[in-house]
């Protein structure tokens, strides 16, 4: 590819990703929100696949913007009255908060026009492969055992959701402890 054209592309999609991210931090609404923050998601995927790393842009689709976007989005419209929703926006910490802004993008400038960054030479392999060979082959046992121990969490969670139902139908209602029959039928 053309080195205009990349640098081009990445300006693109850096320049999404902070607006996008800016637009996070100063929207009004949470939907506003949860919307700018689908293109804060995108533009680091972007990012990603120009630096290469396959499996990082597409995990970031993936995981980012297919299951915890989408579950954010689902969250904010099934749940009433929360489209509405004014968020404030006045912060009583924006003096020390922007200091500590300030000194971070001093050291952030500080590393990246002092340290030697080496050109790169031939471009790098795909990561799927290599990573997909590791996780069948040198990595299988921590891999069965994270997924078994997942599928237990899974198990759990459902277990502990789960509404006690009497034999008359009606969910039963937890009563809190240390309260007497009186003070808990309120």
């Amino acid at each position: 590819m053309n080195e205009q054209i990349r640098l081009g592309v990445f300006a693109a999609f850096a320049l999404i990703t902070v607006a996008s991210a800016f637009a996070v931090a100063m929207a009004g609404k949470i939907v506003h929100n949860v919307f700018a923050l689908l293109f804060t998601f995108f533009g680091v995927a972007g990012l990603y696949a120009l630096l290469l790393a396959d499996f990082l842009a597409s995990a970031q689709l993936l995981i980012y913007v297919g299951g915890i976007l989408v579950l954010l989005l689902f969250g904010v419209m099934l749940t009433q009255k929360i489209g509405s929703v004014e968020l404030r926006k006045v912060s009583v910490q924006r003096g020390p908060a922007s200091l500590v802004c300030v000194a971070l993008l001093g050291v952030l400038l500080f590393v990246v026009y002092t340290t030697h960054w080496p050109s790169a030479g031939a471009p790098p392999q795909t990561t799927v492969d290599a990573i997909g060979v590791h996780l069948m082959t040198d990595y299988l046992l921590p891999f069965e055992v994270i997924s078994i121990l997942l599928l237990g969490v899974l198990v759990a969670a459902a277990t502990i959701a789960r509404k006690e139902v009497r034999r008359g139908g009606a969910p039963r209602a937890s009563r809190p402890t240390g309260l007497t029959g009186k003070e808990a039928s309120r």
